[in-house]
């Protein structure tokens, strides 16, 4: 995944986890992916997010992936 595009995921995360009051425990837990990633995923330094991950991240916001992924 190209570098621009992890920032701008993580970007949409965080603003998407912020904008639904959630803490990123409480998004960890809605999502069943580990606390340490969500934080990940949220910083500088993203890892590739994996199309199951981005399925539960979208499950956990109530939208569907193609929707999580618009930024």
């Amino acid at each position: 995944m190209n570098t621009a595009i992890r920032l701008k995921l993580a970007r949409r995360i965080r603003e998407l986890r912020k904008r639904k009051g959630l803490t990123q425990e409480q998004l960890s837990e809605l999502s069943g992916i580990d606390y340490k990633h969500v934080q990940l995923l949220e910083s500088a330094r993203t890892p590739a997010a994996k199309i199951d991950t981005i399925e539960k991240l979208a499950k956990a916001f109530g939208m569907t992936p193609s929707q999580l992924l618009m930024f």
